[in-house]
């Protein structure tokens, strides 16, 4: 029997080559495009899935509140790890990371090389009992446990050390320790929140011995014992934190802890669990950029719904065809064939189909991966998909495809009467038309969804990109390590701002759109109530070569003593309540020149205008910016104005500078404009994703569309021949023909239209500063469906209208 039905599945195939050919190309489009969302999300949620014990790990995050706000930190005081495993018998184990070299280079010296490197970490000697990494040399408890020594990666041991195995060997980092190689570990997943490939003791660096219970430096992560709830852990939590920051607290900001909370401070930990932090943190001080699974959620159900727009294309085009296959129905149904033996002959069919579709979607993907990886800045390989144990997968899923899609044709098919049907009495159902209607609503409701939605994005992406920020991003070139210049640093910008390319040279610790702006708190002499805001570091220079505007007073000078000044923001100068701010005296207890040192008093020299430090996602707060003359020098990099005319010749002459003075110091370079749009990778994903799937549902749609229209043209080849012989003109015909098609698109336009704009109402919500959605972006999505729908519809309009009537009127 089954080999009956394929034989007669592939003869029906074969035989409606039009149709067989857009049922394919249209459930092939939606399987692949759902293979590819598959692959990206299994991608995402894999994320930290391989640790051992991974389920029982947690992160220790801070929720720092300040007087009317809070910013929540992934990095906690150094101290608290070993105090929290110390009061809370729930905890087996802790251990911290310290990033010293994700995103600045680590120089390593070795055999007179200096190489540069990334990916540098301080870790405790527990690192491997928490995060049980398999190590190829030594054993875990025993690799980190002394000072100065470093675990490397395998494949780091390889490009460093060749073949050579290099325990016992030294390192030398440029500007710090000698290290010596205790231990080679397997190389980390790239499906990890962090990656490392230097894993150096933290006995032995200053940072991470001192006790530290308010400052914020350590990635600390908690296992905890089996059993063990977190909410356990985080109801502990606030005694061991009055415990033991109440004295620091005290010390440096000179009132008890008690009164330090009342006045609208506090620190709240929490817990995250290790296998979410990838797609559900974006605190500040992240290892590195962290996925979203909102655009998770939101890419699944796109690719749910693209998938169901071709299986709508098969029913629609299937149940259009039933009068055609009627007198089969019949002649079968008299010949003794039963309703279920029918219901199989179709299901076979549209199984059939689905196979063959999941093949062309296959070859799909294998030529769209490459272009797709770039669209969602990934590295996906075929071989996710081309394993033993997901073909079996594959090949099920495209069954219930076919089924699904096939279960309502098979249905109205097989359900027909053979006395009516072999009389010619025929004819589709009322219920039949309204659902074809139905299912060509939803679809390109769907797709002008889909549509509204890229529009939505793409204008708020280019609103971040045109709004005016506070400086000018344009043509500036910020270099990295200006701080191993030392004593050279002034001469080395002397004679970089004498090149002909360059406008001018300034220094800071933090550039705009970074995270290292630091944390400060500051009070207006005399009073109580403290502020605390960001903090940077810059020179004479910094402000004018980013373009930032002054509202009152002064840039710093050199022609002044500007060590002990301080310039503030607008919001800065409103939360500490300075009415004419310009040479008022503001204290803060944050002693950045001694630990532990007494309050430091500055003068207020300037107020700038606010500029967006951050991304727009936060609101613009306080800042402080601080005079480099208090540091001795600028910490981190240089920002240099260039002439937009050919700017890499001028970054080619600064780079002949720099290797003067540091020729063994890479030359590290980017324009801060795209730093800036770096900011928003994951939105520039979302807009391109959305884009490509609102193009495939709408391409998918009018496919149907078109067969559609095939059909019902077809049928009315007679009527449309008395027409023209009754003297109606071509255009009429078409507009007749077409207005049915165009009310469903309008109907779906109607439908789209609140729910998008809900959708995208909410997505804008992650935004401090954000677009209107205006009626335009509604139309533009609506008359772009209307003129697609149009045009396809219209083709097969004028064909039927060219066709000579007396051909339409012989046709039967």
């Amino acid at each position: 029997m089954l080999r009956n039905y394929l034989k007669i599945a592939l003869r029906n195939l074969a035989k409606h080559k039009v149709n067989t050919g857009i049922n394919i190309a249209g459930l092939a489009i939606g399987m692949a495009c759902c293979l590819l969302i598959v692959m990206y999300v299994s991608d995402e949620l894999s994320y930290d899935q391989h640790w051992p014990n991974g389920e029982r790990v947690y992160r220790m995050a801070l929720e720092r509140i300040y007087p009317g706000r809070s910013t929540k930190y992934a990095i906690i005081p150094p101290s608290y790890a070993q105090s929290v495993r110390k009061e809370i018998p729930e905890i087996e184990q802790t251990t911290r990371v310290f990033s010293a070299g994700t995103n600045a280079p680590v120089l390593v010296k070795l055999d007179g090389r200096t190489i540069e490197e990334k990916d540098f970490m301080i870790v405790d000697s527990t690192f491997f009992q928490v995060f049980q990494t398999p190590l190829l040399h030594g054993k875990p408890d025993q690799v980190l446990n002394r000072p100065n020594a470093v675990v490397l990666t395998e494949s780091t041991a390889k490009r460093l050390f060749g073949t050579t195995n290099p325990v016992g060997k030294t390192l030398e980092i440029v500007q710090g320790p000698k290290l010596e190689v205790t231990g080679i570990c397997a190389d980390p997943v790239h499906n990890s929140h962090f990656t490392f490939n230097f894993l150096a003791s933290t006995r032995g660096f200053p940072q991470a011995e001192q006790v530290n219970h308010i400052g914020f430096s350590a990635h600390t992560y908690l296992l905890l014992r089996p059993n063990t709830k977190p909410e356990t852990v985080e109801a502990k939590l606030p005694a061991v934190v009055e415990k033991y920051a109440a004295g620091e607290v005290e010390r440096t900001f000179g009132v008890s802890y008690r009164d330090y909370v009342k006045a609208g401070n506090g620190y709240y930990y929490f817990l995250q669990p290790l296998q979410a932090i990838h797609l559900d943190s974006h605190l500040e001080a992240e290892h590195q950029p962290n996925g979203s699974r909102s655009l998770v959620s939101i890419f699944s159900i796109i690719a749910a719904f693209v998938l169901l727009i071709a299986c709508i294309n098969f029913m629609n085009l299937a149940t259009a065809r039933s009068s055609e296959r009627a007198r089969e129905v019949g002649i079968r149904k008299s010949l003794g064939s039963t309703t279920q033996q029918l219901a199989a002959q179709f299901l076979t069919e549209s199984v059939l189909l689905s196979l063959f579709s999941l093949v062309v979607a296959a070859l799909l993907v294998a030529s769209l991966l490459t272009p797709f990886n770039t669209i969602a800045s990934k590295s996906l390989s075929l071989t996710s998909l081309v394993r033993w144990e997901t073909l079996p997968l594959l090949l099920g899923g495209a069954i219930v495809v076919g089924l699904l899609a096939g279960s309502y044709p098979a249905g109205v098919l097989s359900a027909f009467e053979p006395i009516k049907v072999l009389k010619g009495k025929f004819t589709s159902t009322r219920q039949g038309h309204l659902l074809r209607n139905g299912l060509v609503v939803f679809q390109f409701a769907i797709s002008v969804l889909l549509i509204v939605s890229t529009i939505v994005v793409f204008s708020q992406l280019n609103f971040i990109q045109q709004k005016e920020l506070g400086f000018t991003k344009e043509s500036v070139v910020k270099l990295k390590g200006a701080g191993f210049l030392n004593n050279h640093t002034e001469a080395f910008k002397q004679e970089v701002a004498k090149l002909s390319g360059v406008t001018s040279v300034g220094g800071t610790s933090s550039a705009p759109g970074e995270e290292n702006f630091f944390g400060i708190t500051f009070r207006k002499n005399g009073q109580n109530e403290t502020v605390t805001g960001k903090g940077c570091v810059v020179d004479d220079q910094y402000l004018q070569t980013m373009q930032m505007n002054m509202l009152a007073g002064r840039p710093f000078s050199r022609q002044f003593d500007d060590s002990l000044s301080v310039i503030l923001n607008e919001e800065a100068v409103r939360q500490v309540g300075l009415a004419d701010p310009i040479g008022k005296q503001i204290t803060s207890p944050d002693n950045f020149t001694q630990r532990d040192g007494p309050p430091i008093t500055y003068t207020v020299v300037g107020v700038v205008r606010n500029f967006h430090f951050g991304s727009l996602h936060q609101r613009i707060g306080p800042l402080f910016v601080l005079n480099d003359r208090i540091f001795r020098r600028v910490n981190n990099q240089l920002v240099i104005r260039v002439h937009a005319n050919e700017p890499e010749t001028v970054v080619s002459q600064i780079e002949r500078v720099w290797k003067r003075y540091l020729p063994d110091q890479p030359f590290h370079y980017s324009y801060l404009a795209t730093d800036w749009s770096a900011l928003y990778q994951s939105e520039q994903v979302a807009q391109r994703i959305f884009g490509l799937f609102a193009m495939l549902a709408i391409f998918i749609a009018c496919m149907g569309l078109l067969g559609l229209a095939m059909y019902v043209i077809r049928l009315r080849t007679k009527e449309i021949g008395v027409r023209k012989v009754l003297g109606a003109s071509i255009p009429g015909i078409v507009a007749l023909l077409s207005k049915d098609f165009l009310k469903l698109v309008l109907i779906a336009i109607v439908i789209a239209a609140p729910i998008a704009w809900y959708i995208m109402n909410q997505w804008l919500q992650d935004f401090a500063y954000k677009i209107d959605m205006e009626w335009w972006m509604f139309a533009v999505a609506g008359l772009l469906a209307v003129g697609i729908a149009l045009v396809t519809v219209s083709f097969q309009s004028i064909k039927a209208a060219l066709m000579n009537p007396v051909k339409s009127l012989r046709s039967e």
